[in-house]
């Protein structure tokens, strides 16, 4: 589906003032709010997505002169990036379950049938550092970490081999103590884990002489990460069940934050990639060709006869990989015309012969 106009989106023309792009994404960003009754979050979106190009003075000329793809994807829609921010990836939904507030409601209301929950591991975190050209292309990454793993003796059983698990005595197998808490609304009836058997209902006849009954042994890891093309600063990816492990439960995840580190020459918006370029005054008023550096290497452009300093020229299909779908953004060349600062006597005699002639054409004509 094609993106809308985004003058057409805030309602205004395209000659219209910063003032009135303000005012009319106002209005229409309170119509809209996904928070107020009848709002529609869809096309909040759209008109923050909208606003965000229109208001800077930079990406509205981009956009005026090359359309959406002088803007590449907008963070607002967040379009160019699945894996931005914390939790990204595959799947980035936190499981509160751990924390056990279903039960503690359960019995401040009423008390009802307690749900033994499934023992996890921890979630492990740790971080990645790429060159600009690195999260551009992407890469393979070895990632050496220092978790809790299945202790290899007992399997996790946490039981030496040759010996089984019993029903705990403490819990007497629900895997769940109950506690009473005195409060001013009298007496208060509560279940927690059992210390004991971890919530399991098991503990064995036996402990593992290797892991002392923990299940799990400290280990050296080496993993083995994919990152994308086209993943950003800031982003982070989601590996389940990679994190620490637990004893009879399933491992926690382990979250990669990529740290992407600056360029020199270039910089990213979204799935465009952004740079500068001087060209001397003749140079620009005569046309040239020159030498533009790019992530893919240097490549020719034609500046045209009479190009003035602030110019943008789109090179398609030499930005950021889409991660979503095929194909690139492009990389927008703002070019930036160089007058000399010291002219020989010759040079200026000849500019003032150009100016002179110039003032006399445009007298006449």
């Amino acid at each position: 589906m094609s993106k809308r106009d985004y003058y057409d989106v805030l309602g205004v023309g395209k000659t219209a003032s910063d003032d009135e792009i303000k005012k009319a994404f106002r209005k229409k960003a309170i119509e809209h709010h996904p928070d107020k009754a009848g709002g529609d979050e869809s096309k909040f979106k759209e008109l923050n997505e909208a606003y965000e190009v229109l208001k800077d003075d930079r990406k509205r000329q981009r956009y005026d002169q090359f359309g959406h793809a002088g803007v590449g994807s907008s963070a607002a829609s967040d379009g160019g990036n699945p894996y931005a921010g914390f939790g990204g990836g595959q799947n980035g939904n936190f499981d509160f379950g751990d924390l056990g507030l279903g039960d503690i409601f359960g019995s401040f209301f009423g008390g009802g049938q307690q749900r033994q929950q499934q023992s996890r591991g921890r979630d492990v975190e740790t971080s990645v550092d790429l060159t600009f050209e690195e999260g551009i292309f992407g890469k393979e990454q070895k990632i050496k970490i220092a978790i809790d793993d299945v202790c290899e003796h007992c399997k996790g059983t946490t039981a030496e081999p040759g010996h089984d698990l019993k029903t705990c005595d403490t819990c007497k197998g629900s895997g769940q103590v109950m506690r009473v808490t005195r409060t001013v609304f009298g007496d208060i009836q509560q279940a927690t884990v059992c210390n004991s058997c971890k919530g399991s209902g098991k503990i064995p006849e036996k402990e593992c002489t290797v892991c002392h009954g923990k299940g799990t042994a400290r280990k050296d890891q080496t993993i083995n990460l994919k990152i994308p093309a086209g993943i950003d600063d800031g982003a982070t990816i989601r590996l389940r069940e990679q994190g620490e492990a637990i004893a009879r439960g399933s491992k926690g995840d382990l979250y990669v934050h990529i740290r992407v580190k600056p360029h020199k020459h270039f910089t990213r918006e979204g799935d465009l990639i952004l740079s500068e370029v001087n060209v001397p005054m003749v140079d620009a008023a005569l046309g040239t060709e020159i030498e533009v550096a790019t992530v893919d290497g240097p490549i020719r452009m034609k500046v045209p006869a009479g190009t003035q300093s602030g110019t943008d020229f789109k090179l398609s299909s030499h930005g950021v990989p889409h991660m979503r779908g095929s194909g690139r953004g492009a990389h927008i060349v703002t070019v930036t015309v160089v007058t000399p600062t010291k002219l020989s006597k010759h040079q200026q005699e000849l500019l003032k012969e150009f100016k002179s002639k110039s003032n006399k054409r445009s007298f006449f004509n």
